[in-house]
Parts: C-alpha cells; structure tokens; sequence
C-alpha cells in the first residue's frame, strides 16, 4: 500500500472496530474513507472482510443482549434489499460515476430517516416503523444500503434508537445483525467478482490488505469496548443520530470520480472529463 492508502486505511479500521464495540455510527465514516485510499468499487471488498473481523467481537461481547424480536421482523425485508443491492452493483459497476450516485441515494435515505425520527418528537410513535409497511421500508433500506456500499449503519442505528433500547441491548441486536448479513455478502460479492473480472470486489490483493489492517482494527475493538460504558445513554443517543447525519451529507456531497481510461489519458475540460489518445 502507499502511504497515503496506510493512513486511510488506519483510520478507517480503527473506526470500523471502534463502531463495533462503542459508538455505532462512527463506522459509516469509514465508506469515503476507503473510497479515496482504494478507488470506490474496490473499497467495497476491502472493507468486508474488516467489518467481519470486527463483529466477531462485537457478537462475542454483546450477544446476550440482542432483542431477536426485532431483528425477526426485518428479516425477509433485508433479504429482498440485498438482492435489489446485488442488481445495482452489478449494473453500477459498468458506470464511471455508478459509486457516487450510489452514495447520494444512500445519504438522501439516511437524511429521510433522520427527518422521521426528529419528526416523531411532533407526531409521536405513528411515525416510528413499529408497522408491517414501516419495517418493510428499514429492512428494504437496510439491505440494499449495505449489499451496494455497506453503509446500512446509520439506517440500523435510527432504527434501533427508535426502538428505546439501553446501550447493551442496541449493541448486542446491532452486533448480530451486521455479523449475519456481512458473512451473506461474501458469497455475493464473489459472485459478482467473477461476473465482471475487469473490475473486481474482492481480490487477493484486497485479502491481503485486510490482513495488515487487522490489528488497527483490534485495537478499536477495545477502545470501543472501553468508552461504551462511559458514556450516558442520553449522548450515546445524541452522537448515534449526530454521526448518521454527518455520513449522510458526506455521502450526499461526495465528488464524482473521473472514469478510467486504458491506453490514453483523460484530460478535464469545461464539459467533464474526455478521454484522448490510445
């Protein structure tokens, strides 16, 4: 890896354990993150084998907690969202701009989430997504967020806050959650690695990379594990939500990538990007 790809990379797999263990939410910052340091398709597979690697820990530590109740209700939900993803990424991934568009429809859907839950504060619990349809909505969402860009965290995260867990319970229904659905990718991924072979998820090279990281993310594992019973559940509340809308406009923001050309060189003019040369 360059340096600059090492020092994204650290950070981003300290989030991704950190988020695990202490403060969901955080992970979500990891996407741009990758995206910058390995391109936007690729850091889809380098960051799945991390985020792997650290629900083992978040299960381990959290499992007595999750509330399967509401893990249950989402679960045909999700897979019909995972299945939509897989479709997106596949067309997407022959699109120059596929990924960043990708990330603007996952920011608007954050933000709409976030605007429902300030919105229960005026309407009550009929806008909380205690209903067949409303849970349909979160699962749909959840599983097509994290299949095409794995940034379903801040949709879980308005999802379970909307539910009034303790800090346990949420991390614990949050840790089986994402450590389920992460392991259903891989074979997705695959999948659709060996679909389209010139531009890949996951590779050897993306593994190995992985494996370097390890130990950043292990130690983000026990500095979340250390922070979450520090701090009051009321800022645990507030920095959950604060962090979904942070992601979501970063998202929203992002700039879109100059297409790759082989052979020649892409020079920018006034109109986009154009491709001369052989």
């Amino acid at each position: 890896m360059t340096l600059d790809q090492w020092l994204l990379g650290s950070v981003a797999a300290l989030l991704i354990g950190f988020s695990k263990t202490g403060m969901p939410g955080a992970g979500i910052l990891v996407v741009p993150l990758l995206a910058h340091a390995f391109g936007a398709r690729q850091s889809v597979g380098v960051m799945l084998p991390m985020l792997i690697f650290a629900d083992v820990f978040a299960v381990v530590w959290y499992r007595r907690h999750a509330q399967w109740d509401k893990l249950i209700r989402l679960a045909p939900w999700v897979v019909l969202g995972m299945a939509l993803g897989a479709l997106a990424l596949k067309v997407l991934g022959e699109m120059p701009n596929g990924k960043t568009e990708m990330g603007r429809l996952v920011g608007g859907l954050v933000l709409a989430m976030l605007a429902v839950h300030v919105g229960r504060k005026r309407w009550g619990d009929r806008l909380a997504p205690h209903s067949v349809a409303g849970s349909g909505a979160v699962g749909v969402a959840a599983g097509f967020t994290t299949t095409a860009s794995n940034a379903a965290g801040p949709i879980m995260s308005i999802y379970l806050q909307s539910m009034g867990l303790p800090k346990d319970q949420f991390m614990g229904t949050a840790a089986w959650f994402f450590f389920v659905v992460n392991i259903s990718k891989l074979p997705v991924f695959v999948w659709l690695t060996v679909a389209n072979p010139a531009n890949p998820i996951i590779t050897s090279g993306s593994l190995i990379k992985d494996a370097m990281l390890c130990p950043i993310i292990l130690a983000g594992v026990f500095l979340g594990r250390w922070v979450l019973p520090r701090v009051k559940q009321d800022l645990f509340d507030a920095i959950v939500l604060g962090l979904a809308g942070v992601a979501a406009i970063m998202l929203l923001l992002q700039a879109p990538q100059p297409p790759p050309v082989r052979g020649g060189l892409t020079v920018r003019h006034s109109g986009g990007y154009k491709a001369i040369g052989r």
